[in-house]
């Protein structure tokens, strides 16, 4: 391991980030668990970033792509027609609530990011874009315009004028003890006050995550969006809603994240989970918008047979096993178990999330101000027992975890016993 661990160092940037202090490498996996190549064996709580969405190994998925690869095209690309492409378009289009959809293709969510903001900018002429502090939309130069946090932005250029907004951030003093109704009307009202002071007026569209991902799975209340997009429709501006990680009934209470603030947005991007694994990601929008690009376009890799077959496979098992309330019922034991378990540990200050997409905030116990080395030991500890986790948030100290949607009840319970151990053992390091 460590010979590859300097081999890596040698040829891969150092801006690369790698997990744990010794670095794994994972050679197998089934189920919800994954086998490294020292022969330790973990319960994954990341899952390659929320992107094995219904597990390691998945004989439905396995079969579809065996399939596809029996008939040797492993790649036309989209000036062919692609049968798997138009079903997994039909099939997003119908579950999106979006009027008269079409979906484009792309191979990530960055890429489907910046199909979106270039959509909403041709349609509007207008590169003035909204979108929300603590964001992240992927590493291309569009995407980090558009992504607020300092951690993950290399310079200030971009291609577009992006103003952010407030919603995602209650831990300011200034919201801390507004209850949800108020927070949304004082959001709300900033928004009006932004597009009277900062903007031009014609700006092209809000793109935000029902729940950011790298910034620690904060998330507005429900209704926030919905107030957001009344306002936005009064300037003709357009609603993107970032759906890479919340897509797919991960959240339990919706299918896409957003639907959890009863608003229907003009486009969708997807990506990471649809493949369990193969790479995808796309955008679902009105069709007049997607039709409205006057140059031609294609994806050469965008739509790949190969990734289509996973997609569809992957789509039609969570939806015929019904996933999306195994989220809600395992994700709402997971909860609340951290948050019992919060009670007693002073080095946890917030425990948060939806279904199977959940976060455990590490703060000083002294002081209450963010803690990142003491997110960095719950990593190690949960590791040495047995589970995979992620980090991320503004101040690099949440411990963010998305399990499969397969998750059984017995893996949560166990789960949840590693982590509440991982916490108490951080916990009484601090002291």
């Amino acid at each position: 391991m460590s010979d590859l661990l300097a081999r890596h160092r040698a040829v891969m940037p150092d801006w690369l980030a790698l997990n744990y202090d010794r670095p794994i490498e994972i050679v197998s996996g089934k189920g919800s668990r994954v086998t490294d190549s020292e022969g330790n064996t973990y319960l994954d709580f990341f899952v390659g970033i929320l992107t094995n969405m219904i597990g390691y190994d998945v004989e439905e998925v396995r079969q579809a792509v065996e399939r596809q690869l029996a008939t040797g095209i492993v790649h036309t690309s989209t000036v062919y027609l692609l049968r798997g492409q138009v079903e997994l378009a039909e099939k997003i289009a119908r579950l999106s609530g979006i009027d008269n959809a079409k979906v484009f293709f792309t191979n990530s969510g960055t890429e489907a990011n910046e199909t979106a903001l270039l959509l909403a900018t041709y349609a509007r002429r207008s590169d003035q874009v909204l979108a929300m502090r603590q964001s992240y939309h992927g590493r291309s130069f569009g995407a980090i315009g558009v992504t607020s946090n300092r951690s993950w932005k290399n310079n200030s250029y971009s291609p577009l004028n992006v103003h952010f907004l407030h919603g995602a951030d209650r831990h300011l003093p200034q919201f801390a003890r507004l209850s949800d109704h108020d927070y949304i009307k004082v959001c709300t009202e900033d928004l009006r006050h932004v597009l009277a002071t900062a903007t031009g007026g014609d700006v092209a569209a809000l793109i935000a995550e029902p729940i950011q991902g790298v910034g620690g799975f904060t998330m507005a209340p429900d209704g926030l969006f919905a107030a957001y997009k009344d306002v936005l429709d009064e300037y003709g501006a357009l609603f993107i809603s970032d759906e890479v990680q919340t897509g797919w009934g991960r959240t339990g209470q919706s299918f896409f994240g957003i639907q959890s603030h009863g608003v229907t947005p003009d486009m969708m991007t997807f990506a990471k989970g649809l493949g369990n694994g193969f790479a995808v990601g796309g955008v679902v929008a009105r069709g007049d918008l997607m039709d409205s690009l006057h140059a031609v376009g294609l994806s050469t890799f965008g739509g790949n047979p190969i990734s289509m077959a996973a997609a569809n496979a992957t789509l039609d098992y969570v939806l015929d096993h019904d996933l999306q309330a195994n989220a809600a019922r395992t994700g709402s034991f997971l909860i609340a178990g951290l948050k019992e378990a919060a009670r007693r540990l002073p080095v946890v200050g917030d425990v948060r999330g939806k279904g199977l997409m959940f976060a455990v905030e590490l703060v000083d116990p002294a002081t209450g101000e963010p803690a990142p080395a003491l997110a960095a030991t719950v990593m190690e500890e949960t590791r040495k027992r047995g589970l995979l986790a992620g980090k991320g948030g503004l101040y690099g100290n949440v411990i963010r975890m998305a399990p499969p949607l397969t998750l059984t009840e017995a893996e949560a319970k166990e789960g949840l016993g590693i982590l509440t151990d991982s916490l108490e053992a951080t916990n009484e390091a601090a002291k």
